[in-house]
């Protein structure tokens, strides 16, 4: 195992009185945040085990913990954000990348140059953003990620390649 844990999930607000949750799975198919086995917490200090668990809509679960047993120790979990080892998901298809393995890598334009280095990957809506802190310093940049604007993902190089669009006045 290399170490990097994924964030797979994060609690949200109680649901009823018997220690159930809602849960928001970041995974493709949000159900098999179950099938990941013990979740970790971000510093990696507490272990859960989804006891049961049930699509609520679209990528929102609602889940039991062993040994959450009623809405007080549920609400406490609120906004714990959820993980597992690196080792324990599917590998990633064709053009499908987990944004823990893009986090730190090199970006370089088309023709070579040194454009700095992603720093996260966001969705706001309207399709996924990747985050770049300049070589030199100053604000980031967010360029769509897209096959245009980022034509080449090289995990085991460790850089990207982008072709960031040309603003006009």
């Amino acid at each position: 195992m290399d170490g990097k844990r994924i964030c797979v999930a994060q609690v949200g607000a109680p649901h009823g009185v018997r220690g159930e949750m809602r849960l928001k799975s970041f995974t493709q198919d949000p159900m098999a945040v179950a099938r990941y086995g013990p979740l970790q917490s971000e510093d990696g200090a507490k272990t859960f085990a989804i006891e049961a668990s049930r699509r609520l809509k679209d990528d929102m679960l609602v889940v039991r913990f062993r040994g959450v047993t009623d809405r007080d120790a549920a609400q406490a979990l609120r906004n714990v954000r959820l993980y597992v080892p690196r080792d324990r998901l599917p590998p990633a298809d064709e053009n499908e990348f987990y944004h823990a393995d893009l986090i730190g890598l090199s970006a370089v334009t088309v023709d070579g140059a040194p454009f700095g280095k992603v720093v996260a990957l966001h969705n706001f809506g309207a399709g996924d953003m990747i985050e770049i802190a300049p070589e030199g310093g100053g604000e980031t940049a967010f360029l769509p990620f897209t096959q245009t604007v980022v034509p080449q993902v090289d995990i085991a190089g460790s850089r990207i390649v982008v072709a960031p669009p040309v603003m006009e006045d």
